[in-house]
């Protein structure tokens, strides 16, 4: 996907977290997010906007904490306000995060935590992800079924989660021997998937990979696999084939969030 094309994706979802916080109120529990109200979400996703905007706004090349200053969401004696100061504050962490993308330089040079082609392709990609996800846990919240998430997009987010997150380490599985975990849509056009390579070694992912065929093929439509991956979806719509312990080993061990 393009710059342009991530940048409208975050553009449209903010706005719709928003509404659905807005329609949940602040003391609504997040099921998504076990731990979590909707006052929880909506100052971690704008802190989370505030702080990306303000490495690509200052050119910042160290990594920095995160923005402390979204208002509590509280009234005065401890109980739950109406919700419209904390709203508010999300929805302008949002619009500052658009523009500050939208008037950054192509050639941008600033902090990023994965690898990515340049620092505006990772902060608009992973941004735009990262308001996606969390505007269905605002929709959960409010009793919502989610929104359509466009198939493309949703199949670069298994992409990104696949070949970025996971490739940081973060599975810490490991078999004796040789075993292969095939991942792949079945709506997108071209899509050659995902393979996990498991051995004694940390595991790897590649794209495509796998031609001799996987031990275990999971699918589904891009946007439930998107979300199941995100653990936003149960992974029962996940369609599986092949021995099912591969997939258990894979998510029993740091796979997905």
């Amino acid at each position: 996907m393009e710059t342009a094309e991530f940048i409208e994706t975050l553009r449209r979802e903010g706005p719709l977290l928003a509404d659905a916080a807005q329609r949940a109120g602040l003391d609504a529990s997040v099921p998504t997010c076990p731990k979590w109200q909707v006052r929880d979400l909506l100052r971690h996703t704008g802190a989370v906007h505030r702080w990306a905007a303000g490495f690509v706004a200052e050119g910042r090349t160290e990594p920095a904490q995160l923005d402390d200053t979204a208002p509590s969401g509280t009234g005065s004696d401890g109980t739950g306000s109406d919700g419209g100061e904390l709203v508010d504050w999300y929805r302008l962490s949002h619009a500052r995060l658009v523009e500050v993308l939208e008037d950054a330089p192509a050639d941008l040079v600033c902090w990023t935590f994965m690898p990515a082609p340049s620092p505006l392709e990772f902060w608009v990609r992973r941004q735009a992800h990262e308001t996606t996800v969390h505007r269905v846990d605002a929709q959960a919240a409010a009793g919502l079924a989610p929104s359509a998430v466009d198939p493309a997009f949703a199949a670069d987010g298994v992409d990104e989660l696949m070949l970025r997150f996971e490739g940081k380490g973060r599975n810490r599985a490991r078999s004796p021997q040789p075993r292969t975990l095939r991942v792949r849509t079945e709506d997108v056009a071209g899509d050659s998937g995902w393979t996990l390579h498991f051995t004694p070694d940390p595991p790897r992912w590649e794209r495509g990979g796998a031609d001799g065929g996987a031990d275990c093929e999971v699918s589904a439509p891009a946007a439930e696999l998107y979300l199941a991956l995100w653990n936003r979806l149960p992974h029962d719509h996940l369609s599986l084939r092949g021995d099912r312990d591969v997939m258990d080993l894979w998510l029993s061990s740091g796979a997905a969030s």
